[in-house]
């Protein structure tokens, strides 16, 4: 009987789980798709590609993904559960909250850890993936679009322009000028034609132009001293027909999906994040003693860093300034001000780099920490939603979705201000990626125990007559006016 309650608990899950799954996935991968939209324009880019690079990217929101997906969905079922007056059946014929919570319990946890494991294993590799694509595409020549009568120089080595463009496909123009870019040693040359056409070449990492009725102008004395330039013209060779065949292997043949970024934290899993944080808090360690040596070596030009137990050496005793007079004293006075100058200037660069230091080292802890973190709050997701809906009592996509929503929202806005305030060092990068966690727990265990007492949290009535006598004290009593 249990077995089969639990199968069908189970069913009723994961009907609505699959749906807001992929709903949310598709909302993510269009803010994706927004955000980076720039970097798809004008790069020749195939489907595929863009497909690809959208897979390698939407792979990471999925431990964003999966807690909401939990929460909603176990709202959606439990309200569901009372609507259909199920819960009312189950408690009727003896079987607790607690007992109808279980399997979903099991399957929160399962999913947990899925997560985890996915975090850890598979989702670093994508990361590499996406980042080097992005990398790519960034240093990727535009393709080549031809616009008529501006100067365009997509093709590797030259410079083209065509004062008309026509034709079904484009593939005829008038008014044709191509200058090849030259180096100090190579001959100049400059191609000008009435009219040409774009034909298909036999190699296709060449771009075949056959031009009609121009002129080829050529400076063949490249290297030599400006005299020699002088006396002899550039040669210009008429002709009716000319073929160039122009190399575009360079955008064409994209490396991709090449891997040149490979030290990334991103890129690592749990247990070598370990060492990756281990070396960070040794450099910050190594920069703050660095900074004390320098500061001290500006503020007094006698007095060095030195190591005590090497060097014993006594400070030159200093010049009273109420000594001096005259041009000495000033220009003491100066070389003070000019060190205190220094030494602040160098104070501000030092703590600028000390403080990317520390964004850094706090960047990798609560990155590496929100592999487990994040898993745990599909738990406490799981404990919010379950007891949310049945104390809601309502199905559907309509209050279920609000509540999750609302839930998530104020969920990601702890992250993103707790996360920024351990990027700037005033608070610890551990707690900070598991405060969020710390808050939610408590109120999940709140929520549990009101649903397990069958309170009636969500009853206006109820807050009705709380507040009452505080309205009764403050409201005036109105006397009732007779008719005239």
């Amino acid at each position: 009987m249990l077995k089969i309650l639990d199968r069908y608990i189970i069913k009723t899950f994961f009907g609505p789980f699959f749906f807001i799954f992929s709903v949310l996935f598709f909302i993510f991968i269009v803010n994706i798709i927004w955000v980076q939209l720039g970097q798809f324009m004008g790069k020749g880019l195939s489907y595929w590609q863009i497909l690809k690079l959208l897979f390698y990217l939407g792979v990471s929101v999925i431990s964003m993904v999966l807690p909401l997906t939990i929460l909603l969905a176990s709202i959606m079922s439990f309200g569901e559960f009372g609507e259909r007056y199920e819960l009312a059946a189950m408690k009727a014929a003896g079987i607790s909250l607690t007992r109808v919570m279980a399997p979903l319990m099991g399957v929160a946890t399962v999913l947990a850890v899925m997560l985890f494991f996915f975090s850890n294993n598979i989702i670093p590799d994508f990361q590499k993936k996406a980042k080097n694509m992005l990398f790519n595409i960034a240093q990727t020549k535009p393709a080549l679009n031809f616009t008529p009568g501006q100067f365009i120089d997509q093709i590797p080595g030259y410079m083209v322009k065509f004062d008309k463009i026509y034709g079904e496909n484009g593939e005829s123009i008038e008014g044709v000028f191509v200058h090849r870019k030259a180096s100090t040693y190579e001959n100049q040359q400059s191609i000008v034609a009435e009219k040409g056409k774009f034909v298909p070449a036999a190699n296709k990492n060449f771009l075949k132009l056959e031009l009609y009725n121009g002129y080829v102008f050529e400076d063949n004395f490249a290297g030599k001293n400006e005299n020699v330039r002088l006396k002899q013209p550039d040669q210009a060779i008429k002709f009716d027909t000319l073929v160039s065949h122009f190399d575009i292997s360079e955008i064409i043949n994209k490396a991709i999906e090449k891997e040149q970024i490979t030290d990334d934290y991103r890129f690592q899993t749990y247990g070598q994040l370990n060492a990756t944080v281990a070396k960070s808090k040794k450099d910050n360690n190594d920069f703050f003693t660095s900074i004390s040596s320098d500061v001290l070596s500006q503020t007094n030009s006698v007095v060095t860093y030195m190591d005590k137990n090497k060097s014993k050496a006594v400070a030159k005793q200093q010049v009273k300034l109420d000594t001096v007079k005259g041009e000495k004293k000033l220009q003491i006075i100066y070389n003070s001000y000019s060190r205190l100058e220094n030494l602040k200037t160098t104070a501000e660069g030092k703590k600028n780099e000390f403080s990317s230091n520390i964004k850094y080292f706090s960047k990798v802890v609560i990155y590496q920490q929100r592999i487990i973190s994040y898993s745990v709050t599909c738990i406490i997701f799981f404990l919010i939603g379950a007891s949310l809906g049945s104390i809601i009592r309502k199905g559907g996509m309509g209050l279920p979705v609000i509540i999750a929503i609302i839930i998530f929202i104020v969920f990601y806005v702890m992250n993103l201000g707790i996360e920024n305030v351990a990027w700037g060092g005033g608070m610890s990068p551990y707690l900070a990626a598991w405060l969020p966690n710390l808050i939610l727990l408590p109120f999940g265990i709140w929520m549990t125990y009101k649903a397990l007492t069958d309170s009636q949290l969500f009853d206006a009535e109820k807050y009705k007559a709380l507040f009452k006598p505080i309205v009764k004290r403050f409201s005036k009593n109105k006397e009732h006016k007779r008719y005239q």
